[in-house]
């Protein structure tokens, strides 16, 4: 008996599970969209790798554990291509038909994709943005005579703008943040490490988002709580420092429903705050009340920041700036996502529409050598509308509101 298995499977394992909260209709639009697309540019095929647009245009989020996926769309097919490791799940996750490779050959992957394309195929859609060289050599062996044509850009514009059914679940993860910003200030006081502030809030978001909807993935929520010299990055990780009385805070609570990123981030102090801090947290609070009423359609995103520059300016502050004023929201983490044509920079000229959702969430830095030394941040989420933006974020901002414990 030959000791082999078949390079490809089909594991369909228990019942579609489908892509909740997104309804056929919704998943459906998705891919009616590459598919004009790809009518529009002669595209054969579109073969996405990322997490991001697998989980956009199927309703499959990867883990990928150094291994490969994909999902390859052509005019009248959509598959999902998984590693054996993951069982039916991707094909219970998918709107569409999914294909599993096994480990026992290393181009099983790639023959899967060869299997998949349609005969003569001579241009296929990939990400630019996400391929590396190495991938992309191997596309290239894999599919002689095939023409690699970027989609990366033009898939990024199609998740700007958000349909009503995001919408509600940005919504949704909005509120849930809220959650997680008040069990950070219910935990703050002073000798608290800051891991346990940050546990206490993800157990509390996790538990929430698990109460709003049947068979969810509960996965990558998480909370960066960080105190004293700590708050000097937007993206410092969390430490087991233990929080004195006057220190500055910094909370910031991400869940993470179905893929989709949510944010909410507060500066806080630890039962007081000094003067020196007390006017620079001020002054953070009037960028942020000033870009807050920047943010609506017709709007450029290198204007908005360029007006929030001379806020800074006009207090001598803007060398502390440490990244740009927002950016734009959906399918999104900390490890994969970026629709960067939406940040509110002085380099992106991108006009706001209608249905993007971006953050206003500015930021400066004092080093420790300074007088209110430490990282102010507030940050809000906004829903541009046809006249203007509703900010879905509830949780409050501010010296009197925020000096706890």
């Amino acid at each position: 008996m030959a000791l082999t298995q078949d390079r490809l499977v089909r594991w369909q394992n228990g019942e579609k599970w489908g892509t909740p909260p997104f309804s056929d209709a919704e998943m459906d639009s998705r891919q009616a969209k590459i598919r004009a697309y790809m009518a529009e540019n002669d595209l054969d095929a579109v073969l996405f790798n990322s997490i991001q647009n697998i989980g956009y245009f199927s309703g499959f989020i990867y883990c990928s554990f150094g291994r490969r996926y994909g999902f390859l769309m052509t005019q009248d097919q959509a598959t999902t291509i998984s590693a054996g490791i993951d069982g039916g799940q991707p094909w219970r996750r998918t709107h569409g038909d999914n294909i599993i490779y096994t480990d026992w050959r290393k181009d099983n992957f790639f023959y899967a994709i060869q299997q998949l394309l349609p005969k003569g195929a001579k241009r296929v859609g990939i990400e630019f943005d996400f391929v590396n060289l190495d991938l992309k050599a191997q596309l290239e062996a894999a599919l002689p005579g095939v023409e690699l044509v970027d989609v990366g850009t033009a898939t990024m514009w199609m998740r700007t703008i958000k349909s009503a059914e995001e919408i509600v679940l940005i919504k949704q993860g909005a509120a849930t943040a809220d959650i997680g910003g008040a069990a950070v200030a219910e935990a703050i006081a002073p000798g608290v490490p800051e891991q346990e502030v940050a546990l206490h809030s993800t157990q509390a978001m996790v538990r929430h988002i698990a109460s709003l909807y049947p068979n969810t993935e509960l996965m990558d929520t998480w909370t960066w709580f960080q105190s004293g010299i700590n708050t000097d990055g937007a993206h410092n990780p969390v430490t087991n420092r233990k929080m004195a009385e006057g220190d500055i805070l910094s909370l910031n609570c991400f869940p993470m429903i179905f893929g989709y990123y949510t944010a909410l981030e507060r500066t806080l102090f630890c039962r007081s705050v000094d003067d020196a801090s007390l006017r620079l947290w001020e002054i953070n609070v009037e960028v942020h009340e000033a870009g807050l009423k920047l943010i609506k359609p017709g709007a450029k995103c290198s204007d908005i920041a360029k007006e929030l520059n001379e806020i800074y300016a006009k207090h001598d502050l803007l060398q502390y700036r440490s990244f740009g004023y927002g950016h734009s929201f959906g399918v999104l983490s900390h490890y994969y996502g970026r629709e960067a044509g939406l940040e509110l920079r002085e380099d992106i000229d991108t006009i706001i529409e209608p249905n993007m959702v971006v953050s206003m969430e500015p930021m400066i830095m004092l080093p420790e050598d300074k007088p209110g030394a430490g990282g102010y941040r507030e940050h809000d989420i906004l829903v541009v509308t046809e006249d203007g933006a509703e900010n879905i974020t509830g949780f409050p901002y501010g010296p009197e509101h925020n000096v706890v414990g």
